[in-house]
């Protein structure tokens, strides 16, 4: 029996109607586990509908009030980890201990939401002129939706929702159809810990989905993840009917090693961010580039490594990586393998093919690793969004960082050396939204803000953070005087401050 899952509408579990529906499968096992309702237009608009009837009473509620909802949400979501993890686990495929930690980060923006009637503290001016006084405040936007990736169930989300709901706005959110349950379980969560129904709505869907709300006039603002053309879809669709939008892309991350880099930790590093949850991250590691000569001594730490690394289910305490999330990505990746290959990479370990005893019908790849890549082949200019890592080698750090700046993408890169003159100058001038010196995966706190540059990130706005806060507010100058009588006569020039 496969589970049924609804959407979560003003407070409570939906049925879908539309008569549309998507299998969600057990990446491990290959297995369909439950089925999630895909959602019309029709559907959409009833949701929204909804939050934008409880938009008047939330925008008004006390910031304080706001933000114990956020405190009650926190102390939920530690309550309940292990069991959030699980599903995300099953219907993702990641381990259990990347599930755990992809929720301590998400946690970690409910925690920043929490302080938020600080974040939208104005500022005040008296005596601008004579007896007028100015003060600027922050005023939610209204409904607010987020379209988010099935590599973060949960912490993507989490990036929007927290921040949107602190500051005075009602929230739709889109998740994934591949691991959908994380969000309405988030929406139980939310409901458990005070917020009023209507608040948070979770409707399951595909591109109708997607469109109904980027064309629905009460939707004032979208945030979104995911591939870089879908990024610039919803970005110009959004922006065309007049909304907020802030879209974020694919990434391209270069890990650039430096000749005098510590070895030993250079290679974990490259394992950690290259292979963790399979290479499906944003942040991930795809392109090591070895400089000076480095790359030998390189590739004889990396190649064992990869060829040792622990492929099996989520769930398996031993496991090191999961299997991909479905059988068309699994196809997907292995085919750049291929590619990479006819181009004339080097393949020294060749993950495809791999098939685990007890799991043969489950999505699992190997790591892959090639060497001699170069910067006109499929598998360095695509996203593959899986386990390969490139190689590619220069003679120069000029060399090296003039990749990182030529990549079309600009989301994340690092640099691993002992040379803090070098590490600065990359910090300097690197073309890239986020920059790590000898850390791999440079994803920055809750209190500041996640974001990439160039064909990374569309839109004038990072997530969460501070960025969050100017993102989902208005911000209003209010210039006010109490005359002592009443005033006579009209003024017919340009106000001016006497």
């Amino acid at each position: 029996m496969t589970t049924q899952i609804s959407h979560w509408v003003n407070g409570k579990a939906v049925a879908g109607t539309s008569g549309r529906q998507s299998d969600v499968f057990n990446p491990a096992t290959g297995e369909v586990q439950a089925q999630v309702p895909l959602a019309s237009t029709a559907e959409v608009n009833a949701a929204v509908k909804n939050a934008a009837a409880a938009f008047e009473e939330w925008s008004q509620t006390p910031p304080l009030r706001r933000a114990r909802v956020m405190f009650k949400l926190r102390e939920i979501l530690e309550r309940d980890s292990k069991k959030l993890a699980a599903v995300i686990t099953a219907e993702h495929g990641k381990v259990l201990s990347d599930s755990e930690g992809e929720i301590t980060r998400g946690m970690e923006v409910v925690e920043f939401a929490a302080g938020i009637p600080h974040l939208l503290k104005g500022e005040m001016t008296e005596q601008v002129g004579g007896g007028i006084d100015s003060y600027s405040t922050r005023q939610p936007l209204g409904v607010c939706a987020g379209i988010t990736p099935f590599n973060f169930p949960v912490m993507v989300p989490m990036w929007m929702f927290p921040v949107a709901l602190a500051c005075g706005n009602c929230f739709i959110l889109k998740p994934s159809e591949r691991d959908p349950s994380a969000g309405f379980m988030m929406a139980e969560m939310l409901k458990e810990a005070g917020l009023p129904d209507g608040v948070f709505n979770v409707v399951h869907g595909d591109k109708e989905a997607v469109d109904a709300l980027l064309h629905n006039p009460d939707i004032a603002a979208v945030s979104f993840v995911g591939s870089t053309p879908i990024a610039e879809y919803v970005y110009q669709t959004g922006t065309a009917t007049n909304k907020r939008v802030q879209a974020l892309g694919g990434a391209k991350n270069h890990l650039v090693v430096m000749p005098d880099a510590n070895l030993e930790q250079a290679t974990d590093a490259l394992m950690g961010a290259a292979y963790g949850s399979a290479g499906e991250r944003c942040m991930a590691i795809s392109v090591a580039v070895a400089v000076g000569g480095v790359g030998d001594a390189l590739m004889e730490k990396l190649e064992p490594r990869v060829r040792a690394l622990k492929v099996g289910p989520g769930t398996d305490p031993e496991s090191e990586m999961g299997p991909l999330v479905t059988a068309q990505h699994k196809t997907k990746v292995e085919g750049y393998v291929d590619t990479g290959v006819t181009e004339g990479a080097k393949l020294v370990v060749d993950g495809r093919g791999l098939t685990l005893q007890g799991y043969e019908d489950g999505y699992y790849t190997g790591g892959t690793l090639f060497d001699d890549v170069t910067p006109d082949m499929s598998i360095y200019k695509d996203e593959i969004f899986g386990p390969v890592l490139s190689v590619v080698r220069t003679d120069t750090y000029d060399e090296a960082a003039e990749l990182v700046n030529s990549h079309e993408f600009g989301n994340g890169t690092s640099i691993y050396t002992s040379d803090g003159d070098a590490a600065r100058e990359f910090a300097n001038k690197i073309q890239i939204g986020m920059v790590g010196v000898n850390v791999p995966i440079p994803v920055p706190m809750a209190f500041h803000s996640f974001g990439g540059w160039k064909r990374s990130l569309f839109g004038d706005h990072h997530m969460h953070g501070p960025e969050g806060v100017r993102f989902y507010t208005r911000y209003k100058v209010t210039t006010a005087r109490w005359p002592t009588g009443i005033r006579a006569g009209a003024d017919f020039i340009m106000p001016t401050m006497k």
